[in-house]
């Protein structure tokens, strides 16, 4: 929640607002609107009384499928076709991004990554430009930063080290969109989130609440590491800050929920949520590691394991933000989420 509070809407049922100091009507794109972070992100919009909001999407079956007001855009890359999602748009927000790369696809990854998160982006910014677009978000990762933290946390002055071709695209991205709009009359809001994690949340996240829900017992007890992550409620909340706060002009932002958690802590609370019984082992860190070098997952280990630590505070005490959830109360509810779902598909 930003220390403004004149537009007014609801999260998990507590009301929460910004103002619009211009004093005007905002009409938001959001780009990749389907997507997980981008559908919360246009529901919570949508119920701005301030606020107009559209949508992109990729595929122009989703517009009829979909009950969002959508506009097919197709493929992310320098010849993507803006124009008519740009009429009368006052911020855009660039959520749409290519996040993997499978190897049965063939391609060559870095060609592909920078073809829609770099090209795609640039070519989106110049047409915003063109359009007359007062505020430009780019929802970028803490990949570049780094994947794992030692002796000093990530802050916004961390010198940037990119540890996958992802997070390598992302970057070079923020570059080029810095130096594209320096000196016009578009403003740059870059916004680099770690983990976002609720009960519909894929990739890794999802197996694990998978591996919870599954009562397997897991070696995660003596693992004291420290994680920053970010809840789906509290992410989406920090956007809409940065899309209606003056202060949030051509900064660059961590964001996190504040609090850092351990893994095993992590696992306990969404075993609550969903009312399991997690039995965690005593398996030292270092057998962890060999076992998951052994197996080639020595990226899931870093992931589950390492820590990751990010210093969040700028965005208290520029734009004075707060968090609408704590993560403890997220990751219960991502529990609670995840089993309705699991249950729902029975």
């Amino acid at each position: 929640m930003c220390a403004t509070n004149s537009i007014s809407d609801e999260i998990n049922g507590m009301d929460r607002g910004y103002d619009d100091i211009a004093g005007a009507f905002m009409k938001v794109l959001v780009t990749g609107a389907t997507g997980f972070v981008g559908r919360s992100l246009f529901q919570w919009l949508s119920r701005q009384k301030d606020c107009n909001v559209v949508g992109s999407c990729r595929d122009p079956r989703q517009v009829e499928t979909e009950a969002l007001p959508l506009i097919p855009v197709g493929e992310l890359s320098a010849e993507t076709d803006w124009h008519a999602a740009l009429v009368d748009i006052d911020v855009v927000v660039h959520l749409a991004a290519r996040a993997h790369v499978l190897d049965e696809s063939g391609g060559d990854p870095r060609a592909e990554f920078q073809r829609a998160n770099v090209d795609g982006a640039i070519a989106l910014a110049n047409q915003a430009l063109a359009a007359g677009v007062r505020r430009f978000i780019f929802i970028s990762s803490i990949g570049v930063n780094g994947n794992v933290t030692g002796e000093h946390v990530f802050s916004e002055q961390s010198a940037p080290a990119p540890h996958a071709e992802y997070a390598h695209s992302k970057l070079e991205a923020e570059s080029r969109l810095k130096a594209l709009l320096e000196g016009t009359a578009m403003e740059l809001v870059i916004i680099r989130p770690p983990l976002v994690y609720a009960g519909h949340a894929p990739g890794n996240f999802k197996r694990l609440q998978k591996l919870i829900a599954s009562n397997i017992p897991l070696p995660f007890a003596m693992i004291n590491n420290r994680r920053s992550m970010v809840a789906l409620e509290n992410l989406v909340d920090f956007i809409g800050c940065c899309i209606f706060h003056p202060l949030a002009a051509n900064q660059l932002f961590l964001v996190a929920d504040g609090v850092d958690v351990s893994t095993a802590q992590m696992v306990r609370y969404l075993a609550k949520g969903m009312d399991s019984r997690v039995i965690l082992l005593p398996v030292p860190g270092r057998l962890l590691h060999w076992g998951a070098k052994l197996l080639g997952r020595e990226g899931m280990y870093t992931q589950l394991c390492g820590s990751l630590v990010i210093d969040s505070s700028k965005s208290r005490t520029l734009l004075g933000w707060r968090p609408p959830v704590s993560p403890e109360d997220a990751l219960v509810s991502a529990g609670r989420d995840f089993k309705a779902l699991h249950n729902a598909q029975r």
